[in-house]
């Protein structure tokens, strides 16, 4: 039996995110070619034709990238936008053995532009996004915004994965291991604030009766907290489904909408100033690179270093000591952020009471200087006024 050329693409594709963007890239090649039905049975249409003729493959291929280079100069698409195309369907190709002349078909392709236009959203931005009424936008917007972890991530975060960090005491931080137990598993961290609002939401959960374990989804679906008497404790609270990345998307941009930070595109604009998810990376990088190492930054966003990878390898340790260098400016509401910065404001007044106050004392010491001067002179003039030597005026 022929094997189904689209369950071997289907396997190459780990990431949750990769599966839902790859198939849909490879299939706009595949209606460019003027193909239907079904994806699968488009996919083993293009297979058969391209195993008979190779060069009619690379053909097809060099036709499609000249007619989106034509979307890339009339502002419809940038031209990433081609290269994704292009290796959506590259990977097909390769799980399926079919070779082609890829160096010769790449030659075509538009360069792409190293950073998208896209800015990071600003501090009042995200204190107004997380002002959402919904129990899970605030652990979410944290998280993301406090460790740069790519959307993805949710899908394979667990309780486990989150262990807090301690200095004296006091919670300083808490590290992340992301992506754990696949190839791509990295270590980062997340503040105070993130910490306390996934506890603080993790309390919420086992309050309504869901036993919390190590493996308990960090993110997962929500069930009615109402009604009580109609057993809403004891029901799909219980039974926890877990929020995949699609949902925390639909979630973000729900949330966006209906904060008015979302508002329909004009004058022919194609993107929104940030992106919902990617924004919080960009925030994460932006604000974390004023007192970190790039590389360090980098490296806790789980990107590829290159070649400084295989000499440049920090401890969690020395990530750490940077990463709370960064604290205050990846945290968005968190009291103690404000607690501290009322306590050096105290702390100034109190530098300024000070002072004042040994001031005050300078002038009492001098004010009594004076008087005791003043009380001898005037004894002075007494015993000369009772010998005689001096009348009274």
């Amino acid at each position: 039996m022929e094997p189904d050329p689209m369950a071997s693409f289907v396997y190459a594709l780990k990431a949750a995110e990769t599966q839902r963007q790859y198939p849909r890239r490879f299939q706009t090649f595949l209606d460019f070619l003027g193909y239907k039905g079904t994806l699968p049975d488009q996919a083993k249409l293009f297979l058969t034709n391209a195993r008979k003729n190779a060069q009619w493959a690379e053909a097809e291929l060099m036709r499609f990238i000249t007619f989106q280079r034509k979307r890339v100069e009339s502002r419809e698409i940038v031209g990433s936008t081609i290269r994704n195309y292009i290796k959506a369907t590259k990977l097909f190709c390769q799980m399926n053995d079919l070779v082609l002349n890829w160096d010769k078909v790449r030659r075509g392709l538009p360069s792409a532009r190293q950073s998208a236009n896209e800015r990071a959203p600003t501090l009042e931005e995200i204190k107004r996004l997380v002002e959402y009424p919904d129990r899970r936008i605030k652990p979410i917007i944290y998280t993301m915004v406090s460790s740069g972890m790519r959307i993805g991530s949710w899908d394979y975060l667990r309780c486990k994965h989150v262990a807090p960090l301690f200095e004296n005491g006091k919670l300083i931080a808490a590290k992340l291991l992301v992506y754990a137990g696949d190839p791509e598993e990295y270590p980062s961290f997340i503040t105070p604030e993130a910490y306390n609002s996934l506890n603080d939401w993790m309390k919420f959960r086992s309050s309504y009766g869901e036993v919390i374990t190590g493996d308990s989804c960090l993110m997962r679906d929500i069930w009615q907290t109402t009604n009580i008497t109609y057993g809403a404790k004891l029901g799909l609270a219980t039974v926890p489904k877990i929020l995949k990345s699609s949902g925390i998307r639909r979630l973000l941009e729900r949330a966006l909408w209906e904060q008015g930070l979302r508002h329909p595109l004009v004058n022919g604009a194609r993107r929104h100033e940030w992106k919902a998810a990617h924004g919080f990376r960009k925030f994460f990088k932006t604000q974390a690179e004023r007192t970190m190492k790039s590389l360090n930054v980098e490296i806790l966003m789980g990107h590829n270093i290159g070649l400084a990878d295989s000499y440049y390898k920090p401890s969690e340790q020395e990530l750490l000591k940077e990463y709370l260098l960064a604290v205050d400016m990846l945290t968005i509401h968190d009291k103690t952020k404000h607690e501290k910065q009322l306590e050096e404001l105290k702390d100034k007044s109190t530098d300024n009471e000070n002072v004042i106050e040994g001031r005050l004392r300078e002038k009492d010491v001098q004010i009594q200087a004076l008087i005791k001067k003043q009380e001898k002179f005037e004894l002075m003039i007494q015993s000369l006024i009772d010998s005689g030597q001096l009348k009274r005026a």
